[in-house]
């Protein structure tokens, strides 16, 4: 294939895949790793009779990345960073561009070990080693003057004992070979430390000892690197919530006069023939709600348990009412997702679907997988009126409480079965009525109402509802 035509090849190309380079010697493509249809294609591929990471960019911006990509991978090589080595590079206008790396075998990114650690306690020694490391490199960049506009643990990569960078497209200069500034350094580790759950804030005083040791060159106060955080963390969410509808890598979008549908795409196989017949899904599942605004079940698919939850149009006033403004299985999958990104836990949404008549909205469905566990009601249950429930449920509460009033999100209808046990937290479901406040006055007022609502799952003179009412935060 030549390579200009390699631009109109789609998302998942045949594979083994043979590029003519212009002037080069060809590459076969055997996998993709990362797939930009229109854009690049990132994969290992064979060249002159060895295995290369080759980087092929097609499209009308082929010739502004190629040139990032260089520039950036060129950067840490001059540097003496430890960065995978650049065999070959070229770009033909009109075309598009390629470089070719030395493929690390076997090797593993930091974002991997990471995971296999994320749910140990903080700061547990794996979490701290992990973190540790990859502070250490972001400090080696900095003090060269560099730094990753893109920075995550993916590009941080662990081969024969050594952490490479990779991805040059992202690697900015200030001045190389001289200390990054200080507002720079702040911005940069702000947009790192955001990449993760919000209680690591408490850690990072002592985290940042490991990159003071490798660039000391200026004082990080922690207070202005907190407020860094939170700004970055802020870019990223409002990133993701455009993310979760548009056609991008995590997410499949079809926007049409008769539907409206949304999937994520690591599920987009298994749930293809649900989508195709959500009713039927739903009429042979087991029933959780047979109401008239709305019915949900709880469904298998192969070998997984799933919820759906249709949203019905109980008549023709009602259809007036609703098919001119976004469903409300539209909202749900917003939140649902805003939720999942804050780390709060929600039964994960996987996909939206709104059926339409030109345009005009008709029913909707949300998909999300199956939490199991008890209600907060069943939960305190056995306790009576006067004693209390144990103290493991009343301090995740307290930080359920605490997430929900610092991200100014109210949920709008806390009665206790919307509320669920799992895995020693709890658990939001039917996110109808919730609601991200940018204002603090009408934020107020909501948690308020939820507050409220909770204590009134239990009689005011009951021992669970006095001691709730003592430890969950007001607002003043």
């Amino acid at each position: 294939m030549k390579l200009a035509l390699l631009n109109d090849a789609g998302r998942s190309p045949s594979l083994p895949l043979s590029v003519d380079l212009p002037g080069a010697t060809p590459i076969e493509l055997h996998s993709l790793l990362r797939v930009l249809p229109g854009q690049r294609y990132v994969g290992r591929a064979q060249w002159q009779k060895r295995v290369v990471l080759a980087k092929v960019l097609v499209g009308n911006k082929a010739e502004r990345h190629f040139a990032r990509e260089l520039q950036g991978a060129q950067l840490l090589a001059q540097q003496g960073l430890c960065t995978p080595l650049l065999l070959e590079h070229g770009v033909r206008a009109g075309e598009g561009g390629w470089l070719l790396f030395e493929f690390l075998e076997g090797a593993r990114s930091l974002a991997d070990e990471w995971q296999a650690v994320a749910n140990e306690p903080l700061l547990s020694d794996m979490q701290q080693q992990v973190l540790g490391e990859a502070l250490g490199v972001i400090g080696q960049l900095h003090r060269r003057g560099l730094w990753q506009e893109d920075l995550h643990l993916d590009n941080l990569l662990r081969h024969e004992g050594n952490l490479y960078l990779i991805d040059g497209g992202g690697i900015r200069a200030e001045t190389p070979g001289s200390a990054l500034s200080r507002d720079r350094v702040l911005e940069n580790l702000g947009l790192f430390f955001a990449l993760f759950p919000r209680p690591i804030d408490d850690f990072i005083e002592e985290l940042l000892v490991h990159y003071l040791l490798v660039n000391g060159e200026h004082a990080l106060p922690l207070e202005a690197l907190l407020k860094s955080v939170a700004k970055a963390r802020g870019l990223r969410l409002h990133a993701f919530m455009a993310k979760i509808q548009r056609e991008c890598t995590a997410f499949r979008v079809w926007r049409g006069a008769s539907r409206l549908q949304v999937v994520r795409r690591d599920e987009d196989a298994l749930l293809a023939p649900v989508l195709v017949d959500p009713d039927a899904a739903i009429a042979s599942g087991e029933p959780l709600k047979l109401g008239g605004s709305s019915t949900v079940a709880r469904v298998r698919v192969a070998e997984r348990t799933l919820v759906i939850k249709r949203y019905n149009i109980k008549g023709f006033g009602h259809w007036l009412r609703r098919f001119w403004r976004p469903s409300r299985a539209w909202h749900s999958w917003c939140e649902g997702n805003r939720l999942d990104f804050l780390d709060i836990a929600t039964p994960k949404p996987l996909a939206v679907l709104e059926r339409r008549t030109l345009w005009l909205r008709r029913q909707a469905y949300l998909i999300t997988e199956h939490t199991p566990g008890v209600d907060i009601i069943a939960r305190f249950a056995p306790y009576g009126v006067n004693e209390l429930p144990p103290e493991t449920d009343l301090l995740a509460l307290e930080r359920l409480f605490a997430a929900l009033l610092r991200e100014r999100i109210s949920h709008g209808d806390f009665k206790g079965n919307n509320i669920l046990w799992q895995d020693d937290r709890w658990a939001l479901i039917d996110l109808d009525a919730m609601q991200y406040h940018g204002q603090a006055g009408s934020f107020k007022a909501a948690y308020a109402r939820d507050r409220a609502r909770l204590l009134r799952n239990w009689p005011a003179s009951s021992a669970i509802h006095r001691e709730l009412d003592r430890r969950l935060p007001t607002i003043t």
